[in-house]
C-alpha cells in the first residue's frame, strides 16, 4: 500500500485521459467516431503489451477463464466509447466530462439491478442528488431542442454522451463480474483488441483518409489512452479505491483549462453548479462504500476462527 504514489498515478491518468479527448474532439472535425474509436484502442494495444512485458506479465497476464464475457463487456465498452466520442464533436470538452460523470452514479444502480448488491437510502439519496446535477447541466441543451439549427447539434452531442455514460457503467458491471476471474491486464487487453475489431464494422459508415495532423492526433489519443489506462491499473493496485476514486474530479479542472485555451469554450455558471452537484454526490457514494467496507472488515475480525 502507497497512498501518495497511488494518488499520483491516478492524478497522472486523469491528466492523460482528458489529453486523449482533446485530441479525440480535435480529430473528430476530420474522422468519424468509429473511426476515431478504432485508433484510440488499436495503438493501446502496444502499450500494453510492452508494460506486460515489462512486469513479465506477457505470458500469464493475458489468460482468461471467461472469454465470453470479454466480448461482451467490449461491446458495451466499445458502444459506449463511440458515442461518447460521437458527442465530443458537438459539446465542449468540460461539459462532455460532466455528463459522463453520471456514469458512477448509474452503477450503483445498475449493481442492484443486475448484481444483487444491496443498495441503501443513504446511497439512493447520494445518486438522486447526483442525478439532479446532471439534469441542470444538460438543462440547456435540452431546452433549447426546439429551437432548430446549432441548438439541435448541441442537444443531439448531450443525449449522444449521456448514453455513453450509460453504457459505461453498464461496461463497470460486466467488469465487476470478470474481477471475479479474471486479471485487470487480461480485461484492459482483451477490451483493446475487441473494441479494434468492432470499430472496424463502421468502416462502410464512411471511414476517411485522414491529413498528416489529424493521423498524428489519432495515433497520439491512442499511445496516450493505452498509458493512461496502466497509470490507472498501477494506482488501484497502490491504495484502497476509497482513497484514490475522488481524484478523478480533478478531471473538471484540467477539461475547463484546456477547453477554454484550445476550444475557447467558457463553461456557465449552470453548468458549474450542476457539476458540483454531481461531485458531491460521488464523493458521498465512495465514502460510504469506504465506511461499509471498514464495517464488513471488522466484522471478519470480530468472528472467531472455526
Amino acid at each position: 500500500m502507497s497512498p501518495l504514489r497511488a494518488i499520483l498515478f491516478k492524478v497522472g491518468s486523469v491528466v492523460l485521459f482528458v489529453l486523449m479527448s482533446a485530441l479525440i474532439k480535435l480529430a473528430s472535425e476530420d474522422v468519424p467516431a468509429g473511426q476515431a474509436v478504432f485508433f484510440r484502442s488499436f495503438f493501446a494495444i502496444p502499450v500494453i503489451l510492452t508494460w506486460l512485458l515489462w512486469r513479465h506479465e506477457l505470458r500469464t497476464g493475458l489468460r482468461t477463464v471467461v472469454p465470453l464475457g470479454h466480448v461482451w463487456r467490449g461491446l458495451v465498452g466499445t458502444t459506449s466509447m463511440g458515442l461518447g466520442f460521437a458527442g465530443l464533436a458537438y459539446l465542449p470538452l468540460a461539459e462532455a466530462q460532466a455528463i459522463q460523470y453520471t456514469a458512477p452514479l448509474l452503477v450503483v444502480i445498475f449493481a442492484a439491478m443486475f448484481l444483487g448488491e444491496e443498495v441503501r437510502a443513504f446511497r439512493l439519496t447520494a445518486v438522486a442528488l447526483g442525478m439532479t446535477g446532471v439534469l441542470i447541466v444538460l438543462s440547456p441543451r435540452l431546452t433549447t431542442l426546439s429551437t432548430g439549427g446549432v441548438a439541435d447539434t448541441d442537444a443531439l452531442g448531450a443525449l449522444l454522451v449521456l448514453m455513453a455514460a450509460v453504457f459505461a457503467a453498464l461496461a463497470q458491471v460486466f467488469v465487476r463480474k470478470l474481477v471475479r476471474t479474471e486479471q485487470t491486464s487480461a480485461i484492459v487487453f482483451w477490451f483493446s483488441v475487441t473494441a479494434s475489431v468492432l470499430a472496424l464494422t463502421t468502416i462502410p459508415f464512411g471511414w476517411v483518409m485522414p491529413g498528416v495532423p489529424v493521423l498524428v492526433m489519432l495515433v497520439s489519443a491512442g499511445l496516450v489512452g493505452g498509458l493512461a489506462q496502466i497509470l490507472l491499473t498501477t494506482s488501484y493496485r497502490l491504495a484502497d479505491v476509497s482513497v484514490v476514486a475522488p481524484f478523478e474530479y480533478s478531471s473538471m479542472l484540467l477539461t475547463v483549462a484546456i477547453g477554454y485555451w484550445v476550444f475557447d469554450d467558457v463553461p456557465t455558471l449552470t453548468m458549474l453548479f450542476g457539476v458540483a452537484l454531481v461531485i458531491a454526490a460521488g464523493v458521498l457514494i465512495i465514502w460510504r462504500e469506504r465506511a461499509l467496507g471498514l464495517e464488513r472488515r471488522q466484522g471478519r475480525k470480530a468472528v472467531p476462527p472455526q
